[in-house]
């Protein structure tokens, strides 16, 4: 008998439909075969299935088994197909004499005494069978809430093959998921630090709030002790919330990895990720022989934060120019190619020489500094400094600040400005928009960045004595328009321009 049931394989993080066949043949037992390019754990889940039924209360079929998993030309891997081939067999031995399960995606790991283990990609899976005009999905407990977010689907909670069994005979009634209003949660991020604990850093901190309202790439540089780290891990408390939509694609890069955390429906805050200078070029970017997603895709809608950054290996820092351009990486094999979405807002952090000595005013700084910076800086290419919005100087924190007893700039207050910010950005781009400042192309910049002549003879002066790029014209502009954002002007104004030509400072210095 022939027997189908609808699942799904992840390609990346999108969920690709796989329709699952299982046929018995009348003839004696021979060995079960799967084929439709099946890795190595799909072709090991019959002895686990086997096992699985029989300690179950079920008779594994003793008839020639052939499982087809189309398309064929998808590599399936992952163990999300085991539940559906037991449905399928179980449907084939007649065991399961109902067609409820076909409007249905099916998906779950099956453990050696029948009960259902957690997969990855359920998020996506859900939106695949609303795409697919499917009524339901039957998941692992563990993944039930996470489908749960994506409208117009009932999800069933699937604990064992007793349980399905139960359910699709109709001797067992299940309830389906409820779903949750997550608006509250994404609202209130709770954090345990704020900018008002760093001492001093004024000119930093109004630098990284306007990095955070128009989600603009930045570089502190700094000697040791200068509080860079402090101020890149502080970041988060001033960002804006996710939007439901931000947090449904974040969400699903999270869950295609195995990130997401259990009974965890949505990210509720943006991601922060810090990888270590030793990470390699898949780790940050991603790869493998099946793609999977790197730092800078789980970094999505959220921060990625590099610091001591010329210690990363260059090739690996040269993979990041595509992605910051772009906002997307795309992974090409021989046999097929994946993008992955990375739009993130990059924060890095380095010293000025390998000794952690020198400053960027070289009119006080020693030959033997100057050259020892000049070699530490070679490490960063000009293309990939090009590409960074805001270049800022840290300086050591003076002992006045440090033993000050006035409280400096909170995240409070940074954080108005930046919604206020953002703000504008929404009315600019429209309210279903995630586009931000730093994120504008020619056409927009054309529109939304006009300078009158005494802005354009600002740019022109800074053209010329700091060989600023095209690019780096561009991204003035675009920080000009955020600053002007922040303080309410609907137009471009002189200080603005200047302001944000004070943030390409490694334009002038190198």
């Amino acid at each position: 008998m022939l027997a189908k049931v609808h699942s799904f394989v992840l390609q990346g993080i999108d969920a690709i439909r796989c329709e699952v066949e299982v046929n018995l043949a009348n003839r004696d037992y021979d060995v079960p075969t799967i084929v439709g390019l099946a890795d190595k754990a799909v072709s090991e889940s019959l002895d686990r299935i086997q096992i699985a039924m029989v300690n179950s209360g079920y008779t594994y079929p003793s008839q020639k088994l052939v499982v087809n998993l189309a398309p064929a030309d998808v590599k399936k891997e992952g163990s999300s197909l085991e539940l559906p081939i037991a449905l399928g067999i179980l449907q084939a031995a007649r065991v399961i004499n109902s067609d409820r399960h076909k409007k249905m995606l099916v998906a779950g790991e099956l453990a050696l005494d029948g009960s259902v283990r957690p997969i990855r990609g359920a998020l996506s899976m859900a939106m695949l069978a609303v795409e697919s005009d499917c009524t339901a999905v039957l998941l692992p407990p563990a993944n039930a809430r996470e489908a749960s977010v994506v409208p117009n689907l009932e999800v069933y909670a699937i604990d064992s093959l007793a349980t399905l069994t139960g359910f699709l005979n109709g001797q067992l009634e299940l309830e389906p998921e409820s779903p949750a209003d997550f608006s509250e949660t994404l609202l209130n991020g709770n954090y345990e630090v704020d900018f008002s604990e760093v001492r001093g850093q004024e000119t930093a901190k109004r630098a990284l709030t306007i990095a955070a309202a128009g989600n603009h790439n930045v570089l502190l540089l700094g000697p040791p002790g200068a509080g860079k780290t402090m101020l890149c891990q502080r970041l988060p408390t001033i960002l804006p919330p996710l939007t439901r939509q931000e947090a449904l694609e974040t969400s699903r890069i999270y869950s295609a990895c195995g990130l997401l955390p259990r009974e965890t429906s949505l990210l509720s805050s943006r991601p922060v990720r810090m990888p270590h200078h030793t990470a390699s070029g898949a780790a940050l970017i991603g790869g493998g022989t099946i793609p999977r997603p790197g730092e800078v895709s789980l970094a999505h809608h959220g921060v990625l934060f590099l610091d001591e950054l010329p210690e990363f290996s260059r090739h690996v820092l040269e993979m990041l120019r595509q992605p910051l351009e772009s906002g997307a990486v795309t992974i090409a094999r021989s046999h097929s190619s994946v993008t992955f979405p990375a739009r993130f807002m990059l924060v890095a952090a380095m010293n000025p020489s390998r000794s952690g000595r020198g400053t960027l005013d070289r009119r006080n700084a020693k030959a033997t500094e100057q050259a020892d910076m000049d070699k530490y800086m070679n490490r960063l290419s000009g293309p990939l400094l090009d590409r960074i919005d805001i270049h800022l100087e840290v300086p050591a924190v003076t002992y006045r600040d440090l033993t000050s007893r006035t409280a400096g700039t909170d995240s409070a207050r940074m954080r108005a400005a930046v919604e206020k910010a953002r703000a504008a950005q929404m009315d600019r781009f429209g309210p279903q928009s995630t586009l931000t400042n730093a994120a504008m192309k020619t056409r927009q910049l054309k529109d939304f960045c006009p300078l009158d002549e005494t802005c354009m003879l600002l740019m022109k002066q800074a053209m010329e004595e700091l060989g600023l790029s095209a690019r780096a014209f561009d991204k003035v502009r675009r920080i000009a328009r955020t600053i002007a954002d922040i303080e309410g002007s609907t137009t471009i104004q002189p200080s603005h321009i200047t302001e944000a030509v004070g943030f390409r400072l490694l334009d002038r210095k190198y």
